[in-house]
């Protein structure tokens, strides 16, 4: 009983690391893309202001993100509850 409990968890923990490495792989992908869109269109020329503009938009779409996932975890809780 035991050495399932271990593979168990193994495997559990596993998952949480390969889906850490796609999140990760992801977020740097997406990193590229807005620092060349702000490059590209809005700040083309100016390293400092483009790392500026980006470190603001990034922290802006960090906190939508972040509230929106917290609203739907939050009523995904209490939907749970009321079963």
């Amino acid at each position: 009983m035991k050495k399932n409990s271990l593979r168990s968890e193994f495997l559990k923990t596993i998952t949480q690391f390969i889906t850490a490495a796609f999140a990760f792989a992801a977020a740097l992908a997406w990193n590229n893309a807005i620092q060349g869109l702000i490059n590209r269109f809005i700040a083309s020329g100016s390293g400092l202001r483009s790392m500026i503009y980006y470190a603001i938009i990034v922290t802006v779409l960090a906190v939508v993100v972040t509230y929106f996932l917290g609203k739907l975890t939050q009523e995904a809780k209490e939907e749970e509850e009321k079963r």
